[in-house]
Parts: structure tokens; C-alpha cells; sequence
């Protein structure tokens, strides 16, 4: 095995964590410039302009990231003056504003930190990035050799978030330790991913117990000890674990490389992000109805009920009418599924025919359950 150096996400969390920025990044320059969502950094930057002040760190000025997570949104930033000017990249917003800008930091070898606005994804955190096609559709996965260098929670902008995203936040995390503990059945485990897989057997749990409460206070906006649980689980339990589970850069040897992340649940999505009628629906969204596909594809019946229950108790997809799909959709859906790394590292040898009566079936099975 080749030599590895093993970077774990650092965090600061609380309704006051923008506080400490000046102390945490102050080792790596004094002028920073913040990328992000124009409504996340209307909702940021009178806070991180508050943090900054009477401090050695400059924000130089405030930059749109370009809408989606493109490599062609990376190259506009990549010449901006005020990103060339930057000792350091503040990444503000959800997950495709941060998977953009740690492509960007890694292509210009500055330090990026992140700040998240909401509670959707872990892309806060890992050293990955997802990227689309400037159409929308799913492209592929970018890999960072580490993780950004941390993560400032303010609990308090995400309690004023859109509901609609936390609750899919929500149905993103719930994959985490049902695809890890899948993809890495049967593997023999070093102890990183075995740490990984570790981590992700505790992100099921405080879902399921914390999830309806902290959904009706970020409807209230009231930061509470289940919300901060919930967006913790989000953020950093999922992400953490991704950065266990996850192997890949240039740096590695082919030999020692594995992806033991995600599997058939974001499968289903990515193959949904051919379906013009899916488009509205979120990542976090489809994916929750993914969870219940790949625990029927596992003849999984009592993990399946489970989460069927959980589901719909939060109005979670548990049928294809949910998210717009129908069965006509379904061999798109495969072909798709099939060409990504989650298919490849998937136990045994999945089959397309199997994967859509596993679809079929768990529609059949939310249908009755309506």
C-alpha cells in the first residue's frame, strides 16, 4: 500500500460560530473573497463582515459562483481579478456553490473554507465535488486531495433557511449508512474505510429521532438542540464519512483507490437527472426514494418498512408519481445508473433488470401505502 496522509473535516458549530473565523483562518493570509449564492450570501454577509471586523482579514468583495457546479462556472472564476487577489476562497451557500469552489481552490492552491447557509448536503466537508453538465445533467465527480480546511455552522442562518431544502437534507443524509454498509459488504476493509463504515452506522438514528422536531423549528426559525443534532448529522456525520470512504485522486495508486461512499439509492438519482420531468425535484428528495429502491433491491423487508414509514410520515417520496417519474423513465434510469462508480463498486454484479423490479416494486409497495 502506498503512503496516506488523512485529512478529517474540522468544524466550528453554533448560532455564534462566525466568531471564530478571524482565529481559524488567520495562518493562511489576510485577504479573502467570498463565492457564493446570491441569496446565501444576502443571508451571510452582514455576519461574516461583522466576524471580520477590527481583524487582520480583508474580504476583498463578494462574487456569484455561476448557479450550478460546472467546470465552466470554475474557469470564469478561476480569472476573476478579486479570486487571483484572494489568500484564501470563503465558500458560502449549499452544495453546489462549495463542490464549485473546492475544485477552484484545488486548481489554485488556495485554501477554502466553507460556510453553509443550509442543511441540504455534506458537500461542507468532503473532498469531492459533484459536477453537472452546463444542462443540468449529472457529469462527474472531482476529486480534492483533502477536505476544505474547515467549516463554519452558523445554526442560526440555516434555522431561517428554506424548509424545503433542510427536509431534503434530511432525505440525502438518510442514504449514508444503508449505501456505505451495502458497498462495503464483503469488502476486505482497511482501517480507513472501516472508520468510515463505523461513522455511518450512527447517521440513521438521530434522523429518525430528531427529524420531525427540527424540521418544525426550522419552520419557526428557532435553533434548538434537535435542529443543531439533525444539521450536524447532515454536514459533518455524512461527511465525515465520506471522506473516510472515498479514495480517489491523482495522488493514489490505482491499487490502493476504492469508493465505498454511495451507492443504488444515488444511482437513482443520477439516472432521474436525465428526466426533464424531475427537474424540480430536489437531490436530497430523489434520493429518499433511492433509500427505499436499494433496500428492496436488497431484500432488506424490515429496514425497508422502516423507512417507508419514516418517509411518508415527512412526506418524503415513497412512490415514482412522487418525484414525476413513471416506469416508461425506468430504462433511462438504469442505462445511467450503470455507467457511474456507484454501479462498479456495488456488491456481487448488479443488473439493470433487477434494479428497475426493485424500482417496480418499491412504487408497488408506496402506492399501497398511500
Amino acid at each position: 500500500m502506498s503512503n496516506q496522509t488523512i485529512y478529517l473535516p474540522n468544524y466550528t458549530v453554533g448560532a455564534d460560530a462566525y466568531d471564530k473565523i478571524a482565529y481559524i483562518t488567520a495562518p493562511y493570509g489576510k485577504k479573502a473573497v467570498v463565492v457564493g449564492g446570491e441569496i446565501a450570501m444576502s443571508k451571510a454577509r452582514q455576519a461574516l463582515s461583522n466576524s471580520v471586523e477590527n481583524t487582520a482579514i480583508t474580504l476583498l468583495g463578494f462574487l456569484w459562483y455561476g448557479g450550478n457546479a460546472t467546470m465552466e462556472n470554475v474557469q470564469r472564476l478561476q480569472a476573476d481579478p478579486l479570486v487571483q487577489q484572494a489568500d484564501m476562497i470563503f465558500a458560502v451557500g449549499g452544495g453546489r456553490a462549495c463542490d464549485t469552489l473546492k475544485v477552484l481552490g484545488a486548481l489554485l492552491d488556495k485554501p477554502v473554507f466553507t460556510f453553509p447557509t443550509l442543511a441540504s448536503n455534506c458537500a461542507a466537508c468532503t473532498s469531492l465535488s459533484v459536477m453537472y453538465h452546463e444542462d443540468g445533467s449529472f457529469k462527474d465527480y472531482a476529486y480534492q486531495n483533502h477536505p476544505p480546511l474547515h467549516t463554519f455552522i452558523n445554526t442560526q442562518i440555516i434555522a431561517e433557511s428554506p424548509v424545503s431544502l433542510f427536509w431534503a437534507g434530511i432525505g440525502d443524509a438518510l442514504s449514508k449508512e444503508y449505501e456505505v454498509a451495502y458497498c462495503c459488504r464483503d469488502k476486505q476493509l482497511s482501517h480507513l474505510p472501516q472508520l468510515g463504515l463505523g461513522i455511518a452506522k450512527t447517521c440513521t438514528a438521530p434522523l429518525l429521532k430528531h427529524a420531525k422536531k427540527a424540521l418544525a423549528d426550522c419552520r419557526s426559525h428557532r435553533v434548538s438542540a434537535e435542529l443543531e443534532e439533525v444539521v450536524l448529522d447532515i454536514i459533518m456525520l455524512t461527511g465525515i464519512v465520506s471522506n473516510c470512504t472515498v479514495h480517489i485522486s491523482d495522488q493514489i495508486a490505482p491499487a490502493d483507490q476504492y469508493y465505498y461512499n454511495s451507492s443504488l439509492a444515488h444511482c437513482v438519482y443520477y439516472g432521474s437527472s436525465l428526466i426533464p420531468a424531475c427537474e424540480s425535484h430536489l437531490h436530497g428528495e430523489i434520493v429518499a426514494f433511492g433509500v427505499l429502491c436499494l433496500l428492496k433491491y436488497d431484500a432488506n423487508d424490515t429496514e425497508f418498512n422502516r423507512i417507508l414509514a419514516f418517509n411518508k410520515s415527512l412526506g418524503l417520496p415513497i412512490t415514482l408519481a412522487d418525484i414525476d417519474l413513471t416506469t416508461d423513465d425506468l430504462p433511462i434510469i438504469a442505462d445511467k445508473a450503470a455507467s457511474v462508480i456507484e454501479w462498479r463498486h456495488a456488491p456481487g454484479t448488479p443488473t439493470k433488470e433487477k434494479f428497475i423490479e426493485a424500482i417496480v416494486e418499491t412504487d408497488r409497495l408506496g402506492q399501497l401505502a398511500k
